[in-house]
């Protein structure tokens, strides 16, 4: 009995300090989410105290989601090789000093290149606290609940951001919207250092360059020119360049890396594989949630964009309470029964979303569908996250987690251009044929939303090819 008991604590050091190590990947979770929409509120006092050009306003917030989705991967990988603790704790630095760098910036290029700088860092450590988790917590009830307060944390980052950032700038200066990143940063790192001092430090082995140098293009350039769709069209260069560049990563690491960065037998997992897909698919879907339901309520319904991130308070709220009790759920019911669930809430709510008109009211137009479907997030969300992440090797947990949180990021780049390109062309046509501007709007977004809603339905296809009842 000692000598297993004494093997387990060398195995698992850091037993005990579960709590502690769970707020750590929630907390870090917390501030990647946050500080990705905590700048839209401070951008036009940004522009007017820096000079921002309109269209160079636009990088501060898209340098730090391009290079956050373009560096998951190599982020993931590098959890794996140097091991979570070290990885988290340098992305850790590195978005504080950037968000230090941020706050004291003097001029657009600086702020721009701050922004970029903290992107990297954020994916450093997003794919480190999935693999904490998914190393550390090895029970499947365990795991369930730690998913549903990590996917709860950032739903919480996600509100606050959308609420703080207009509270800070206007309390206090825009700077601040990256200057308070700094002693909370720092905190992180203490916590970091102490609670996870006994994990795995890696493994000894090259990083595949050629894969990384491939990889990390391919998304950027990918991403990038799905940002730029909207003026530039489908068939940009950088559209073109990412999909060559992609390619070859994908030949290189089936071929010919001795040590890929993303192994190919990953994908004969079923849950990575169908999970990827999935979580591809629920990228558009928490778009068309947020971000087109936040323009509806300004551009239809008219509220001011603080009224707007009120009125989506009552379904952040909601999503981060269904997200804790669906990790509870997920040992006892499995996979397949919550996302089936979550997929009809989609269905539901969007299309009831989809008849809004100005005249709609918002408890009636817009409080109802939305509540519906953040019942439907909450519900798939850490499920969709423990799928993909589930069954796979310890030493292989980091890059699992860089590709779960790329394939949301990359749904969610991809389904904002697919979907305001279609919001704008069917608005175009309805104004054309008569309609005011604002029910102009309001169909485009009518539109988007009966799109999210076929989304639903390919989830809970997708779904179908999981087993039909699965505990772990």
């Amino acid at each position: 009995m000692t000598s297993t008991k004494s093997a387990s604590q060398r195995a698992r050091p850091y037993a005990g300090l579960s709590w502690l190590v769970l707020a750590l990947a929630c907390a870090c979770q917390f501030m990647v989410i946050l500080d990705a929409s905590i700048v839209n509120v401070a951008l036009p006092s940004v522009r007017e105290e820096l000079g921002f050009t309109p269209t160079g306003l636009a990088w501060v917030v898209n340098g730090y989601l391009l290079s956050f989705a373009g560096f998951m991967l190599l982020g993931g990988r590098a959890a794996d090789l140097f091991g979570p603790r070290r990885m988290l704790v340098a992305g850790l630095l590195l978005f504080s000093a950037s968000s230090l760098a941020g706050g004291l910036a003097t001029a657009p290029e600086v702020l721009v290149a701050a922004r970029v700088t903290q992107g990297v860092g954020a994916a450093m450590m997003a794919p480190a606290t999935l693999a904490v988790i998914n190393t550390f917590f090895t029970e499947s009830n365990a795991r369930a609940k730690a998913f549903g307060a990590w996917s709860a944390s950032g739903g919480v980052g996600g509100m606050v951001g959308a609420l703080a950032g207009g509270a800070i700038t206007t309390g206090l200066s825009w700077r601040w919207v990256f200057l308070i990143n700094v002693p909370i940063g720092a905190a992180l790192i203490v916590v970091a250092m102490m609670s996870l001092a006994g994990t795995r430090a890696g493994r000894r082995e090259p990083l595949d360059l050629i894969g990384a140098v491939t990889g990390t293009a391919g998304l950027a350039a990918l991403i990038y020119g799905v940002m730029q769709s909207a003026d530039h069209g489908w068939a940009s260069g950088p559209v073109v360049a990412g999909l060559l560049l992609l390619g070859a990563f994908i030949v290189v690491e089936a071929r010919f890396a001795r040590r890929p960065m993303v192994p190919p037998r990953l994908f004969k997992i079923r849950g990575v594989a169908v999970g990827n897909g999935m979580l591809l698919l629920f990228g558009g879907i928490t778009i068309a949630m947020w971000y087109f339901s936040s323009l509806f309520l300004q551009n239809v319904l008219g509220f001011s964009a603080l009224q707007a991130g009120l009125g989506q308070t009552p379904a952040a709220v909601t999503f981060m309470v269904i997200a804790r009790w669906a990790a509870a759920l997920l040992p006892r019911t499995g996979v397949r029964p919550l996302v089936l669930a979550g997929s009809a809430c989609f269905l539901a709510g969007f299309g009831w979303l989809s008849l809004g008109h100005a005249g709609s009211g918002y408890v009636a137009g817009v409080l109802g569908p939305t509540l519906l479907i953040a019942v439907g997030i909450g519900l798939t969300f850490p499920t969709l996250m423990a799928v993909a992440t589930a069954d796979v090797p310890e030493g292989d947990a980091g890059i699992v987690g860089g590709l779960a949180n790329t394939a949301a990021q990359a749904g969610g780049s991809i389904g904002l251009a697919v979907l305001a390109t279609a919001a704008g062309a069917r608005a175009a046509a309805s104004e054309a044929a008569g309609s005011s501007p604002v029910d102009a709007l309001a169909a485009g977004y009518g539109l988007v939303f009966l799109m999210a809603a076929g989304l639903g339905l390919a989830i809970a296809a997708v779904s179908l090819l999981l087993p039909r009842h699965r505990r772990d």
